[in-house]
């Protein structure tokens, strides 16, 4: 049997992703050997994060050229030679960009069986978890907090927006485009929405914050990372989730103004995470989340396209900010 796969043919320089730096390939199928799965997957998972693994090492080893793509997805149980998995049952895996892949089964654990299966990938699996964890464990928030996110339509943002709202704060979302902005108030709840695309987007933030900044969860860094910034009460805290404005394309020629000055000054707290620093917590924020879906409070926006090979435009539109939610493809 034959195993369609994504390859990242070649490494973006300075230039931004394009369909040409990727290339579909079929292989053979794999095998699962001793101790481990062979997967099938059914969704991919498409993040920012993506972009930034192509730029060298991170959390992960650095992507090369050639290689199949990276990526984790929701993927179905096989094949099975360990004993806590069989055929059939769902599990989290970094299989990549590929329709089969076989891995070592200690690193796997089964899914709960929810519906809809793709929650387990939007406010149930990673993104769900980085920004419960990055909102309340780094941002500290208090009720009456006045709370900014940047990229607040994402996967993330979109969801930290809402755990504010429930926790009683004010919060303000930056996302490109009025359009966006007005889902994020109408639909999600936030109390103001302020465009980056906008010329006017400095003074827009600074009518929708008039008293300061208690909380600013960062996703993108750079020009909206130092509006913020010089926005910020004293006492502040920043969650740096996320450098979107620097993953794609030429570097950015200068980093954000006001560091370490204001961070001094103002006496901020800034604290930077990946979500699995918190993974022996996953269980109470698991219990969370699906608490606040099944109460209306939390609601669930995800984007699925459909088609393995559309993987490379799927994330080039992501980079672009086209979705609004969780973006993944059905394989």
């Amino acid at each position: 049997m034959t195993n369609r796969q994504i390859v990242l043919d070649r490494l973006p320089g300075g230039e931004r992703l394009a369909p040409e730096h990727f290339a579909l390939q079929t292989g053979e199928r794999p095998t699962a050997g001793p101790g481990e799965v062979l997967l099938k997957t059914r969704y991919v998972s498409l993040d920012a994060a993506n972009r930034a693994w192509m730029q060298g090492a991170t959390y992960r080893a650095a992507l090369a050229g050639g290689q199949v793509m990276a990526g984790g997805g929701l993927s179905e149980v096989v094949q099975s030679n360990v004993d806590h998995l069989k055929p059939g049952d769902l599990v989290f895996a970094d299989a990549g960009w590929q329709e089969y892949a076989a891995l070592p089964g200690k690193h796997l654990t089964k899914l709960p069986d929810l519906k809809p299966e793709t929650h387990l990938l939007s406010v149930y699996g990673v993104a769900g978890l980085t920004a419960y964890f990055g909102f309340l464990e780094c941002g500290q928030p208090k009720a009456g907090d006045t709370v900014v996110i940047s990229a607040a339509a994402g996967s993330v943002g979109s969801i930290v927006g809402q755990i504010a709202k429930i926790k009683g704060c004010r919060v303000v979302g930056i996302a490109g485009g009025e359009e966006k902005g007005r889902w994020l108030t109408d639909e999600l709840g936030f109390d103001a929405a302020v465009d980056y695309k906008s010329p006017e987007f400095k003074r827009q933030l600074r009518a929708a914050v008039p008293d300061g900044i208690d909380v600013y969860f960062d996703n993108t860094g750079g020009d909206i990372f130092e509006a913020c910034l010089f926005a910020m009460k004293n006492h502040g805290r920043i969650a740096c989730c996320g450098a979107l404005s620097s993953y794609d394309g030429a570097p950015p020629p200068h980093g954000p103004r006001g560091i370490p000055g204001l961070i001094v000054t103002k006496r901020l707290t800034l604290r930077g995470f990946v979500v699995m620093d918190f993974a022996d917590q996953n269980a109470k924020a698991l219990a969370d989340l699906q608490g606040w879906v099944a109460s209306g409070q939390l609601k669930v926006q995800e984007d699925i396209i459909d088609g393995l090979e559309n993987l490379p435009s799927a994330l080039i539109g992501l980079l672009g900010g086209e979705n609004r939610g969780k973006r993944m493809v059905r394989v």
